[in-house]
């Protein structure tokens, strides 16, 4: 695939990562919907497949022989190496789905620099799409064909806004039920599109705004380059510019601001 480039600083580490991708997407496609996958359940009592261990292992062989001294922190096997230069994977964001054959799931690479996600891939080979960017090369999707560029979108208002919550039980676990229901109040059309694709479909500007909670870095560094270059904002959702706050909120950048007024004046009350 070839990949449209202006800045140079990533280019290479860009260039790995998507080979990461198709590595992946050759461990993760072919046991999709497969009559004898594996399900376990972790610690967590959160599920976990075959594909997602085989996927992550054979992102971290290629970086073993790529960036031998970059380091890696993967959803299944922990963190290792140098946290500098930090190769972060999700191997099948979206396990639920994978796991009862409905196609909305997806791989996740990042490299984070100084903890700053600079590179970004989400492949999600069972829809034949991916989605990519690194700092200064804008944001690019393709299904099949040439690449194109991404633009979030250009809505200026919460009455015109369309808007993907993730899910009820996030918002009401995380405490946050009447800020949800104050959102739905406020914007034109809400939605629970689930997971890492609601993250492209705001990178696409085909929605506007992003929010969910209990995430680990692993499930949020991949899109924060990708929704980024395409003119985006990310933060946790106090508004604090970190991966670790277990919280996400992303929009088109025009309207983040006034989102988070809204949530906060609905904490407030």
């Amino acid at each position: 695939m070839t990949v449209p480039l202006t800045a140079t600083d990533f280019r290479a580490d860009l260039s790995l990562a998507l080979r990461l991708a198709d590595a992946a997407d050759a461990q993760s496609l072919p046991r999709f919907d497969a009559p004898d996958l594996e399900v376990s359940r972790k610690a967590d009592r959160s599920h976990v497949t075959d594909a997602d261990l085989a996927t992550e292992r054979a992102i971290r062989e290629l970086l073993a022989v790529e960036r031998p001294d970059d380091g890696i922190l993967g959803e299944e096997y922990g963190e290792q190496g140098d946290a500098r230069r930090q190769w972060i994977i999700d191997p099948i964001d979206g396990t639920a789905n994978f796991l009862r054959g409905v196609p909305l799931w997806g791989t996740m690479i990042a490299l984070a620099v100084d903890g700053v996600p600079q590179v970004g891939v989400v492949s999600m080979p069972a829809l034949g799409r991916r989605w990519w960017a690194s700092a200064g090369s804008g944001s690019w999707t393709a299904t099949g064909g040439d690449p194109r560029p991404l633009r979030v979108s250009d809505v200026g208002s919460l009455d015109e806004a369309s808007v993907s919550f993730q899910s009820i039980a996030q918002w009401r676990d995380a405490g946050r039920l009447p800020e949800l229901l104050a959102l739905a109040d406020r914007v034109w059309r809400d939605r629970a599109y689930g997971d890492i694709f609601s993250y492209m479909l705001l990178a696409e500007g085909r929605i506007d705004m992003v929010a969910e909670f209990d995430v680990k870095e692993y499930d949020i560094a991949a899109a924060v380059p990708i929704v980024r270059e395409a003119g985006g904002r990310m933060t946790a959702f106090d508004g604090t510019e970190t991966l670790s706050d277990l919280s996400a909120l992303a929009t088109n950048g025009l309207l983040h601001d006034t989102f988070l007024d809204l949530f906060r004046d609905v904490s407030r009350s």
